[in-house]
């Protein structure tokens, strides 16, 4: 059975059609909000889902549907590692499968008493789900297994536009506008140098991108950073920077290996709202306190979102008639490109 084919003609058949968008893993929440033996609502694409995880620890995502009657298996609840319809009380087991009908407890349920499964994965501190068929793999995530790095969880932030957010995301021209004092030097912007933009089976990568930052890592004090940028999938992508201390007499607070990474993932819920959830990644001695991390990137993300969101179109563009681009801006005008070539029309400015 296809249950990603039943759920779009149950909860989705308005929603995302791209095909490359349902056959990709998206996260839609952090590991850590489900216990095991809970459960809870979310939307991806417009389709109304659950999250719920059983008592060995394995994450489920389904369609937020009892085929029964159609209600709401969110209204319900799990009991002994089982989903409880809160309407007429079918259970249904981690398979999907329906294994009790209350008003006919003797009877075997019918093989189409079937929750609508979907796949789900519960990695890198995320919950990922696929509402299709896995086209290929989660994107790596290289310094989650790096015993060097500290990772941290930070967000969730909304957004109008999950596409618009991340070319916010992978964009060094706008630190000294948006974040000044942060990381950028509002009154001596940086002068862009160009850099490349490369595309092979795993996305887009770009060439370093030297900026100064008076606050430029979560140590709170100034360097010269060097961005090197990643987009893996439409809604997922990866920044890492290289650190130098500006200041001669703060030298021996770093070394030439210390980095800070952000894998950033953004869950579109509608065309016009979306879900940022990123996790930082340090390898500095001394390192940073979760705290403090998560401190700078509410600040940084919130100065992104109030500007992000009064972008018009509120829907990014992706035929380049739409915006004016300049060489500095390659890696979004590239981005623009690629989400085109992927066959993207969800959420997009002036897709039919």
């Amino acid at each position: 059975m296809s249950y990603a084919t039943q759920a779009a003609g149950l909860s989705g058949a308005e929603g995302c059609q791209d095909q490359v968008l349902l056959n990709d893993w998206h996260v839609v929440g952090y590991s850590s909000e489900l216990e095991n033996g809970k459960m809870m609502p979310i939307t991806l694409l417009e389709r109304d889902l659950i999250a719920w995880r059983d008592e060995a620890g394995e994450v489920h995502v389904w369609e937020d549907l009892c085929v029964h009657r159609g209600a709401r298996l969110s209204r319900g609840w799990v009991q002994n590692n089982k989903v409880v319809c809160p309407y007429h009380g079918w259970r249904y087991d981690g398979t999907g499968s329906c294994v009790l009908m209350p008003a006919a407890p003797s009877e075997k349920p019918m093989k189409k008493a079937h929750a609508i499964v979907h796949h789900a994965q519960d990695k890198y501190g995320f919950i990922w789900v696929c509402i299709g068929t896995p086209a290929q793999g989660i994107p790596v995530f290289a310094e989650w297994d790096d015993p060097a790095y500290k990772l941290t969880h930070c967000g969730p932030y909304k957004f109008r536009s999950g596409y618009r957010a991340l070319d916010n995301f992978v964009d060094p021209t706008h630190f000294s506008f948006v974040h000044p004092g942060v990381n950028g030097v509002g009154e001596e912007p940086d002068e862009i140098p160009p850099y490349e933009v490369h595309e092979d089976e795993n996305g887009l990568r770009s060439s370093e991108v030297r900026v100064t930052q008076p606050y430029g890592d979560p140590r709170n004090i100034p360097v010269i950073a060097f961005y090197s940028y990643k987009i893996m999938r439409p809604l997922v992508s990866y920044l890492q920077k290289r650190l130098e201390i500006m200041d001669p007499a703060q030298q021996h607070l770093g070394n030439p290996a210390d980095r800070f990474c952000t894998y950033f993932t953004a869950q579109q819920v509608d065309p016009v709202t979306s879900i940022v959830r990123i996790c930082c990644g340090t390898n500095f001695e001394t390192q940073p306190s979760d705290e403090d991390v998560r401190r700078r990137q509410d600040i940084v993300y919130a100065q992104d979102s109030g500007i992000v969101d009064t972008q018009r179109p509120e829907k990014i563009p992706v035929d380049l008639r739409y915006e004016l681009h300049h060489r500095s801006d390659l890696i979004g005008q590239k981005y623009r490109n690629w989400l085109k070539a992927q066959g993207v029309t969800y959420g997009i400015h002036g897709a039919l």
